[in-house]
């Protein structure tokens, strides 16, 4: 028999040193869940008399959930568990950043905020999901608008008849 060791993947991955950064990411998470679970129990009511669910289900779920992935990333971080990477992921970590991209996409929710209460919620969220399509690389204009519109009235009527909550209708409003 050989006296020589033989390094596993598990002991490999036990030798590295923890990323310590990665207390910034738990330390944002609590952050935004404690916010949600803060605005959730504040949120006054009476928004959804027909729904027994009301709107503050869902803040108070997610609130929970990154509260328990911030503690969960914490505890996986000084054992320096880290996840696998994939074996056909097509992401070359080596390239630099497309700060263009993020850039059109930052402006595009920018926009966003700024046209839904002159156009409302249908035009503006067409025109943002048609923008962001584009600069991901669509060159189906009219179907990446059009997709748009269709996502946009299903939300509008979603968030209105589902949840009730009316969204702003903008110009389009007495027609929705």
């Amino acid at each position: 028999m050989s006296s020589e060791h033989v390094t596993t993947e598990v002991e490999s991955a036990v030798d590295e040193k923890p990323d310590y950064a990665q207390y910034i990411v738990c330390a944002v998470m609590v952050a935004v869940g404690a916010f949600l679970l803060y605005d959730a129990m504040t949120m006054p009511g009476g928004y959804a008399e027909v729904d027994p669910v009301g709107p503050r289900f869902f803040p108070i779920i997610i609130g929970v959930g990154l509260l328990v992935m911030a503690v969960v990333l914490a505890v996986a971080i000084p054992r320096g568990l880290k996840g696998e990477a994939d074996a056909g992921e097509d992401i070359d970590p080596d390239m630099p950043s497309d700060w263009r991209t993020v850039g059109l996409l930052v402006g595009l929710f920018v926009l966003l905020i700024v046209l839904v209460e002159p156009l409302g919620w249908t035009i503006a969220s067409a025109l943002f999901f048609g923008g962001c399509a584009t600069v991901l690389g669509s060159r189906h204009y009219v179907r990446n608008f059009a997709i748009g519109a269709v996502l946009g009235v299903a939300s509008f009527y979603a968030f209105y008849s589902g949840l009730g909550i009316p969204l702003p209708a903008g110009i389009l409003d007495g027609i929705l």
